[in-house]
């Protein structure tokens, strides 16, 4: 161990983003690593085709529908910021759609001298004349929202037009003239997490300072969040106490009315509809149970009344070996996702006057052994349904879904596009592979690769994983991996670890705070089932992991060094000790514990990467990278475990991008820079 919670750190000086002398640190290693991995013989190929592949003009626009327009964002080589554009339903069934620019990022970036990145925009319903669009600087989670005029193309000036200045939180409309307000910057202060934590209604032409407060959280919560149907007038706000808790408020004619209802679970109120997916067990009156997992449903009065006698209904019941992954109302119906065995099933459930009726369309729906996503057309006027589908050599396909009112079974499916292969996937196949954790946990992994391994443990591999959050990995198309990787007859592994989502519920909780060392074991379970299987060997496996998954692979650098020939580690956690103390960590600390309590550091301090290095332990060769802009997971954890590293004289790349926010990257370009990189090392690692 280096040091304790709250012990002398030598390096946490770096953990000042933006001061000089952590900057210089920074250029002076991103510059060497950059200039190290440029020289191998396989980046230039991998960055071209890389860059290629996210600029392709033959992707697929997703959209959404607003009105008798389609809306979508789109990047390209001439536009690497983005352009927000609609078009209507009948060019975008041609080849060719005819589009209408409505903001242009790359320019506004350019006019204002900022690094301007895309966080989306709402649109003023019904007229759908004016939208709120938020941007971010440098791709950070701060950022500022600005009213645009769609009829003349200009933003609305100040102080008839609404702008929030930069900082985290939204702008949520209410109606023409008023809008739902949350920042970070409210004098009421910030969250403990850095989050906003006071609602106002803002009226059109006045200050915000003068905005109506609706609804304040305490300083300890995460925060609180707005949802408004403008249709339907109806507003909903979230007060998250912490990860995994949360309370619906309805604002009602009474003020805001909070839901009795379990507060690990996850509300959705839709109309006069109210569903609530549990993470636990619930008894709303004796005599009425229902398990972790579970979706139930009961009409908004009734809750609002009285949960425990409104007239719930259980629509998915999952087992062991299932989970509930997502859920899409209609008009008419509620759609939902589910895991069996981490392959997808869909079913559609119908409100009748004799109750609700389930219709199962994964077949209709084509799922297959393919990741599916669904969301509504239009959940107030239709039960239509888009559709996008993915495995892992499966390029995505775009459909869309007719469901009629009362004829599920009748679903109609559209193919509107389909992406072309992005790599030679010839002599590949998915498999579904099981490792056995050490306390006998079998642990679902798919291995993509040859389909005629040699089996001499020659190939190489890298194996990826995530295990936190209640995230489940599931297939899906990655030009990238199958560019840089996959296209070199190698293998890539995704592990459906503990602390995912894979199996609902308790597979997430069984590696919950102490029991966290359940994911590394079931981690380096399916590292050595490789190995055993003669997949790979050690020093031909290597592992990638990003955020929480950085977290993961820096356990398997520090508690597993052994079993790993290369390490790819990407904005993690990894000073356990001070995470809750560096920008949104104290969010997390459902997640993984309250370093500050000498309990539960006791046991954090055993899957914490920074302080479970061990010097007269080796490592493998590792690769970290990180944003300068990552509010979300502070630089500071990738920095000082580099400089830890490098004390000790290991083998460690750093690199950081100066923009990127906690996607690491903002551009298609800088993106083909940050995945290149990656790739060349493992290719310089492993294959050699």
């Amino acid at each position: 161990m280096t040091q304790t919670s709250s012990g002398t750190d030598p390096h946490r000086w770096l953990e000042e983003v933006e001061s000089p002398q952590a900057l210089a640190w920074v250029r002076e290693r991103s510059a060497a690593s950059e200039d190290t991995l440029r020289r191998t013989d396989v980046f230039p190929a991998l960055h071209a085709g890389i860059q290629d592949a996210l600029e392709a003009s033959d992707r697929i626009p997703l959209v959404r529908q607003a009105g008798d327009h389609l809306y979508g964002f789109w990047t390209d080589a001439d536009h690497p910021r983005g352009v927000w554009r609609r078009t209507t339903w009948a060019s975008y069934r041609t080849e060719e759609p005819a589009w209408e620019v409505l903001v242009d990022v790359d320019a506004l970036a350019a006019a204002e001298d900022v690094p301007w990145v895309w966080q989306g925009a709402a649109l003023l319903r019904p007229g759908h004349d004016r939208a709120l669009v938020h941007l971010s600087r440098g791709g950070s989670d701060a950022g500022t929202t600005r009213e645009l005029d769609l009829t003349t193309g200009f933003f609305v000036p100040a102080p008839e037009g609404f702008a929030k200045p930069e900082a985290k939180g939204s702008l949520t409309w209410r109606d023409r003239d008023h809008v739902f307000l949350t920042t970070a910057d409210d004098p009421t202060g910030a969250t403990r997490s850095g989050y906003p934590r006071t609602v106002r209604l803002w009226r059109r032409g006045t200050p915000a300072s003068e905005a109506e407060v609706v609804h304040t959280v305490p300083e300890e919560d995460l925060g609180v969040f707005v949802h408004h149907d403008q249709e339907r007038d109806q507003t909903v706000l979230t007060r998250v106490p912490a990860f995994y808790r949360e309370q619906a408020l309805v604002l009602t004619t009474d003020g805001v009315q909070a839901l009795d209802l379990p507060e690990t679970a996850s509300i959705s109120v839709h109309g006069d509809q109210v569903a609530v997916e549990l993470r636990h067990a619930w008894r709303p009156r004796p005599g009425l149970e229902y398990a972790p997992g579970a979706l139930v449903v009961a009409p908004l009065p009734a809750v609002l009344t009285d949960p425990a006698t409104a007239p719930w209904t259980c629509l998915v019941a999952p087992d062991e070996r299932s989970a509930l992954v997502g859920l899409s109302w209609t008009a008419h119906q509620l759609v939902t996702t589910t895991l069996q065995e981490v392959r997808h099933t869909v079913q559609a459930h119908r409100r009748t006057a004799q109750g609700w009726v389930t219709t199962d369309l994964t077949d209709a729906l084509e799922v297959g052994l393919r990741t599916v996503s669904l969301s509504a057309v239009d959940d107030h006027e239709s039960d239509d349904l888009w559709v996008v589908t993915t495995g892992f050599l499966d390029p995505m396909t775009l459909s869309l879904a007719h469901l009629e009112e009362g004829q599920g079974q009748d679903l109609r499916l559209e193919t509107l596009r389909q992406a072309p292969q992005r790599f030679d996937a010839s002599g590949l196949e998915v498999t579904q592979q099981w490792a056995t954790s050490a306390d006998g946990t079998r642990v679902p992994y798919w291995q993509v690769g040859p389909a005629d391994l040699p089996g001499d443990g020659s190939t190489p591999t890298v194996l990826h994983g995530y295990g936190g959050f209640e995230h489940a990995l599931t297939p899906a198309y990655d030009p990238i991996v199958g560019r840089a990787w996959l296209a070199h007859g190698h293998v890539h592994v995704v592990a459906g670890i503990r602390g995912g989502g894979e199996f609902g519920p308790r597979w997430h909780q069984a590696a919950l705070q102490e029991q966290r060392p359940r994911a590394y074991e079931d981690f380096v379970a399916v590292a050595r089932d490789l190995v055993a299987r003669g997949v790979t060997s050690v020093p031909r496996l290597g592992t990638t992991g990003r955020s929480n998954g950085g977290l993961l692979v820096g356990n398997m650098l520090t508690g597993y060094p052994e079993d790993f020939g290369a390490v790819v580690c990407q904005v993690p956690l990894l000073d356990m000790g001070r995470y809750h103390h560096l920008l949104a960590g104290a969010s997390w600390m459902a997640e993984y514990g309250d370093p500050d309590d000498p309990e539960q550091w006791e046991w954090l301090q055993t899957f914490s990467p920074y302080q479970r290095f061990d010097p007269e332990r080796p490592t493998p060769p590792v690769y970290l990278a990180t944003s300068t802009r990552d509010d979300r997971v502070h630089p500071g954890h990738a920095r000082k475990m580099a400089a830890l590293l490098e004390e000790h004289g290991r083998d460690v790349t750093y690199w950081e991008n100066t923009e990127g926010g906690h996607g690491g990257a903002s551009t298609a370009a800088q993106w083909a820079t940050w995945h290149a990189l990656a790739w060349a090392f493992l290719h310089e690692r492993l294959t050699g």
